[in-house]
């Protein structure tokens, strides 16, 4: 609560509270320039003060108070005479200045914002002591009195002064009327005066004839849409928007003055509440394209498997004949998953500000909308709002609308949230909020207005809160009289929106009744041509729902003929070279730690051999060097989790002075962008997504700090990346880089639960795909992500750069090393990396085993670090020429035709699968049966066995011991449960000194 300035505790000076100091300055200020244009109260005042006194000695107060202070400060120089009717007057204007503060932060907490008048938009029906005149000491009489008005308002215009009864009355109109202003959380001066400038102004909220019209337009088509649907067919569920039929005009008022400051481009996010409005009527969807999607005979026409219409995103270029622009509107595909497009949305504008050169966010801003109950509930929507003024991450501002129909599916607000509004998230980042009454559309339309120019002139987000209601239950079908009997009591005897406004325009002689019921007619016949087209539709065609579509992209290409990935030694060289030298800036002071690593590089490099870094370095700048941009985001990622990467130097005694190599391996190179980002993994992930959408010529790849991190994105997974492409015909080439590896750190520090991502995969295990030249380019055409677990620098590269080579675009996993990334064995030579040399699906046993593969015993499949594990045991116990490794470097798709290769290649060996995973996790379940068609296929009786621990229900222990794994190779039945090795190798001893 405000403390009342007039009774201050400060005894000596009242008005000298810190909440008054704005005003006293200000009053300064006036009296340096003119001591006359201040009451001769101050002017005594400022005249003491000046001359030395302090403050308590400057001001002189009422003999009845100074009576009863002892003060031994010297005597102030004679001035005239203050009598206690002149500090009252000063303490009535300091108290009128406090009421006036009060409405600007606490107005919006009485505001009539329900439509329905049942509920408080706060959930708190109380007045805050603030907004009572007797919390000031004031009453009746006081209303009358004219007060000067301070430079804290504009509620005046051009008076100077106003009865207290009439600054009440126009704070009340503003503030407490049908929009609700809350900004004075925030923490810049200039941006609240800006505000109250464009709140408080007289007249500011005033709209011409021809601006009313085209309201009620905009309502006639939002409302009859629905209506017509709802004819149509009564018995689809449609999500409409029934009860907050403003919406559309509200977007096209943000569209409209949006593209007023130059925004060409805006890339839309929201849930399925009124989504197919927005499409006809923001979008201007063709509306026969609408209609086809509620025929349920009509069958896709091209690829994927479709979703629910509410669903569907699409991309769209129209002239606003506002501006009379062209403008871009995207609406994002989405699921059902309520907030988890935020992200993506900001990733895509993004990147599509990068590829415009819009570094200031100028030109293409994000709309995001949203339900009253997910806004509060989900945690996604925190994350994103905290990346909104993150350098790598920021989009200059985002339009947030929610549509606040005050009732989650069934529940009323009082049980879904905590805090007073569902948006008071958005405080986190000063954004302003404008709650507003939607039946109000002339209120709507200008608190839409100041939102638009907000997101210009400041780059920041701004939330409007439509406080409205919902017609019919969460869906058509829904009977909402079960749990909200009051409420819907209430909205049954509500008139539409549409109605209303176009009778209050006909009542001011704005519109006459025949020409409101011209326009609902010119309307209606729209859609009647509509539907009697999409009748005559013979398929859908999925591809007019896709958000992102790139242009010329697939025109001229054989979707079978992937580039090749090997690149010449020069380029490696050069790479390796800028890669280990020190920043040529002179002064700049690398960490002695980092100088090692740099000469290691250097040594390395000489040597032509590449670590992991090396490889990772070589992939990003020789795509760098073809012009394709680099974008690698997460945690830590500069660094790298393991201190591996260190593509960003620091300079150790300048702040902020940082140095990346691959940004300056040549002078004509595309960008390399690496981001630290916020501890998030849901929000940072669906924004690498978003960002992959908008152009296929970028390599955009998100690390997880550690694989088992990333189930906190896991709807990211689920519903966007592993199904995007069949569900919206969206493809998307994100890498999503998963540390892994049994070592001894813990459950939450070991597994990226590679069984999940091979679970989702689309590939099936019964089916052994036809052997040709185009095998493995086929499977990856019609897979719906890659999956990978490589074991050497050398293949990391090819995979990361085959992402760009390939003629179409797919996710893809890796589960990366951890100990690998410094492993002696784990490197690779610049001859596999260069020209002629290519990614590796699986990579054959090379011993001597090799050689004599009719004397194999066991044949062992792997994949990942565990590949040096065995090799190391296989070498110490002198089993090179009795026991083969492979080492399956991509699990999805599955490498069918060289399993089905190596089986024959050993024909009498055993077929072993092992793992350091347990056995109810990693690649044991998705490979067990692609194995077993690949035996059918070689045409044996062999089985494939398992090798490695027993079942679990955590993915690791601490216990730092290793599996013994080969034991478990020559004898595939035994199984460790890790915490009892010693009693496993006791109980076998026996028979390691026979048989090892």
């Amino acid at each position: 609560m405000i403390r009342p300035q007039h009774s201050s505790s400060v005894t000596a000076e009242p008005f000298l509270n810190g909440s008054s100091s704005q005003y006293v300055e200000e009053m300064y200020n006036a009296w340096q320039d003119d001591p006359s244009s201040v009451h001769k109260s101050w002017d005594v005042f400022f005249r003491n003060a000046s001359s030395g006194l302090p403050p308590g000695a400057a001001y002189t107060p009422p003999p009845s108070i100074a009576s009863s202070v002892s003060t031994s400060v010297p005597q102030p120089l004679p001035a005239p005479p203050v009598d206690i009717t002149t500090t009252k007057n000063i303490d009535d204007h300091l108290a009128v200045q406090a009421i006036i503060r009060s409405y600007q932060a606490r107005g919006h907490n009485i505001a009539d914002l329900d439509p329905l008048g049942i509920a408080a938009a706060d959930l708190d029906t109380s007045v805050p002591a603030e907004l009572m005149i007797a919390s000031y000491h004031l009453d009746e009489p006081d209303l009358d009195r004219q007060f000067q008005l301070p430079p804290t308002t504009y509620i005046g215009g051009d008076q100077q002064s106003l009865t207290l009864r009439e600054i009440i009355s126009r704070l009340e109109g503003i503030y407490c009327s049908h929009i609700g202003v809350e900004f004075m959380f925030i923490n810049n001066l200039e941006q609240c005066d800006w505000i109250k400038k464009r709140f408080e102004s007289p007249g500011v909220m005033s709209m011409t004839k021809d601006e009313k019209r085209t309201l009620m337009a905009r309502l006639v088509r939002s409302t009859r849409f629905e209506e017509f649907l709802a004819k149509k067919w009564s018995s689809e569920k449609r999500f409409g928007l029934e009860g907050c039929e403003v919406l559309v005009p509200a977007m096209k008022t943000v569209i409209d003055h949006s593209s007023a400051h130059g925004v060409e481009s805006f890339v839309i996010g929201m849930p399925h509440r009124g989504r197919l409005d927005v499409l006809a009527n923001v979008c201007r969807k063709p509306l026969e394209q609408i209609f086809c999607q509620f025929d349920s005979k009509l069958e896709a026409a091209d690829e994927g498997s479709g979703d629910v219409k509410y669903h569907l995103g699409m991309s769209h270029q129209r002239l606003n004949r506002s501006t009379n622009k062209n403008v871009r509107l995207a609406v994002v595909a989405n699921p059902s998953h309520l907030e988890a497009v935020d992200p993506v949305v900001q990733g895509k504008v993004k990147a599509e500000q990068y590829y415009t050169g819009d570094t200031d966010g100028k030109k293409v801003m994000s709309v995001l909308l949203h339900g009253d109950a997910a806004f509060s509930g989900q945690g996604v929507v925190y994350e994103t709002f905290h990346l909104s003024d993150l350098p790598q991450y920021s989009t200059g501002g985002t339009v947030h609308i929610v549509v606040n129909n005050q009732v989650g599916f069934t529940t009323d607000p009082r049980f879904s949230r905590s805090s007073p509004y569902c948006t008071d998230v958005a405080r986190v980042v000063n954004a302003p909020i404008f709650h507003v009454n939607a039946d109000d559309p002339e209120a709507v339309v200008h608190v839409c207005k100041v939102a638009a120019e907000w997101r210009a002139e400041w780059g920041k987000d701004v939330v409007i809160d439509l406080v409205c209601y919902r017609r019919n239950g969460h869906n058509e079908m829904d009977e909402p009289m079960f749990t909200q009997p009051l409420m819907y009591k209430t909205i049954r005897k509500m008139k539409n929106l549409m109605k209303k406004y176009a009778d209050k325009l006909i009542e001011d002689g704005v519109v006459s009744q025949q020409e409101f019921e011209e326009e609902v007619h010119k309307y209606d016949k729209i859609c009647e041509g509509a539907y009697v087209a999409a009748k005559k539709e013979t398929a859908i065609h999925n591809r007019q729902w896709l958000d992102s579509p790139w242009t010329g992209f697939f025109e001229g290409k054989d979707p079978m003929d992937c580039q090749k990935t090997g690149v010449e030694e020069t380029t490696l060289k050069h790479i390796a070279e800028k890669f280990s030298e020190q920043p040529p800036e002179e002064g700049f002071t690398v960490h002695g730690g980092l100088k090692r690593v740099l000469k290691n590089r250097a040594d390395l490099a000489s040597s032509r051999q590449a670590d992991w870094a090396m490889g990772e370095a070589f992939a990003f700048g020789s795509l760098l060097k073809d012009g394709i941009h680099v974008r690698l985001s997460g945690q830590d990622v500069e660094r790298g989790t393991f201190s591996h990467r260190h593509h960003v130097l620091h300079d150790q005694n300048r702040d902020r002075v940082t140095y990346n190599s691959l940004n300056q391996l040549w002078p004509d190179q595309a960008e390399y962008h690496v981001c630290n980002s916020s501890l998030s993994e849901f929000a940072v992930l669906g924004f690498e997504l978003g960002y992959s959408m908008t152009n296929p010529n970028v390599l955009v790849c998100w690390e997880a700090q550690f694989g088992d991190f990333a189930n906190n994105a896991q709807c990211i997974f689920d519903q966007f990346i592993s199904s995007g492409q069949s569900k919206w015909i969206r493809q998307s080439g994100l890498v999503v880089l998963l540390p892994h590896g049994y070592e001894g750190m813990g459950p939450e520090h070991s597994s990226a639960r590679p069984e999940r991502y091979l679970q989702m995969s689309n590939d099936d295990p019964d089916y052994f795909p036809p052997e040709n030249d185009k095998f493995a380019i086929q499977q990856l055409h019609e897979c719906n992500w890659i999956v990978c677990n490589v074991t050497n620098p050398a293949n990391f590269f090819h995979m990361m750069r085959r992402q760009i080579a390939l003629p179409f675009r797919k996710p893809l996993i890796v589960m990366t090393p951890k100990s690998l990334l410094r492993h002696p064995e784990a490197r690779s030579s610049f001859d596999d990396m260069t020209e002629g040399t290519e990614f590796l699906r699986l990579i054959p046993d090379d011993s001597v085993a090799s050689e004599s593969p009719e004397k194999v015993k066991r044949l062992v499949f792997c994949t990942g670090k565990i590949y040096y594990d065995l090799h190391k045991e296989r070498t110490q116990r002198e089993h090179q020429k009795d026991i083969a490794i492979a080492r399956v470097e991509q699990l999805t798709p599955f490498p069918f035709d060289l399993i089905r290769a190596e089986l024959e290649k050993y024909p009498k060996a055993q077929v072993i699968w092992a793992q350091e995973e347990h056995k109810n996790m990693g690649g044991w379940s998705y490979v067990k049966p692609r194995f077993e068609t690949a035996i059918r296929k070689e045409g044996s009786n062999r089985h494939v066995n398992y090798a490695g621990r027993h079942v679990s229900a955590s993915t690791a222990t601490g216990n730092k011991q290793p599996l013994p794994f080969f034991v478990l190779l020559r004898y595939p039945g035994l199984r460790s449960t890790e915490c009892g090795l010693q009693s496993l190798l006791q109980s076998i001893a026996p028979y390691l000194c026979k048989y090892c």
